[in-house]
């Protein structure tokens, strides 16, 4: 087990950024994030109850549900296996913080704070290019923003490739940290801010009480074997590719044979066409050349006929 813990599980994920007294950690994280854009100065943690949840995706997928100081509604999620409808799963969880928002009464006039989606995939979707996806709801032809109210960052942790000294910002340094924290022997970056040494001291895993170890080990051991069914599950799938891929394959080269056969005949057909047609034509000349009394040896000159096939006609 490495100095820190693994923030791709469920308790080491919320210990990092779902605590109170770790928010400044995601405080910061989000600043960084939308760096430019905004600043927040202040969170609350809301009941994860207020999303939808399945219990079958729980020790690979975990949400973290908040709001900031002037309303904003914020979700930070870690994904770490992919879903045929991930990114239809993305958009119903922000429809749904934002259709909380509508209250009762003639007074309301649907003036919703704006949703805010965070979401860290620890796997590459098959159109993944680039590894921050920003997406904001804007006029197609100019590009024009029709409305802050909703806005998603996705994260494609396999596609940052950076290193230790190659990360030019923040933000970058953030991802850095999360993505190889359970290797490293150190916290990087803590005299370019102190919020890592916060994060060194919240992470590091000798600092767990032996209630917090026990639960941290846990998680561990659920992500572990969360990730061994889905390799056994692709590796079974891959074999039967594989033998679904032979039988296709054998099919395909019966019927490549067949089609070659069917080719090869076809000009064997007319090459032994044409020599029976040669030779029929060649009995017929020696035929009339002998009845109108052709000697034999000028007969088997001309056609290449023997003397005794001559006399057979």
């Amino acid at each position: 087990m490495g100095r820190f813990i693994n923030p791709f599980t469920d308790y080491g994920f919320k210990k990092i950024f779902g605590e109170e007294i770790s928010k400044d950690l995601l405080i910061d994280f989000l600043n960084d994030l939308l760096k430019g854009e905004r600043v927040i100065t202040d969170l609350t943690f809301l009941n994860n109850e207020q999303l939808a949840e399945w219990d079958d995706a729980r020790a690979l997928i975990y949400d973290i549900y908040c709001t900031t100081n002037t309303g904003e509604k914020i979700i930070v999620e870690m994904q770490n296996r992919s879903q045929l409808y991930f990114k239809e799963r993305a958009l119903f969880y922000m429809s749904h913080a934002v259709a909380r928002q509508g209250q009762a009464g003639v007074d309301w006039r649907f003036n919703v704070k704006a949703v805010y989606g965070v979401f860290f995939m620890n796997f590459l979707l098959k159109d993944d290019v680039k590894f921050r996806t920003d997406v904001i709801l804007a006029d197609r032809d100019t590009g024009k923003l029709f409305s802050d109210r909703m806005r998603q960052t996705f994260l494609a942790l396999p596609l940052f490739d950076k290193q230790e000294n190659e990360c030019e910002n923040d933000f970058e340094r953030w991802i850095y940290i999360l993505k190889n924290m359970e290797t490293l022997n150190r916290m990087p970056f803590q005299a370019r801010k102190a919020v890592f040494k916060k994060l060194e001291e919240i992470a590091d895993v000798a600092s767990l009480s032996g209630e917090e170890r026990e639960r941290y080990e846990n998680s561990v051991n659920a992500y572990r074997t969360h990730l061994s069914v889905m390799d056994a599950a692709k590796l079974e799938g891959r074999e039967e590719g594989l033998e679904e891929g032979r039988q296709e394959g054998r099919e395909e080269g019966r019927q490549e044979g067949r089609e070659e056969g069917r080719q090869e005949g076809r000009q064997e057909g007319r090459q032994e066409g044409r020599e029976e047609g040669r030779e029929a034509a060649c009995l017929d000349n020696a035929r009339k050349m002998k009845a109108k009394g052709f000697d034999y040896a000028t007969i088997s000159e001309i056609t290449g006929l023997a003397y005794d096939e001559i006399a057979d006609l």
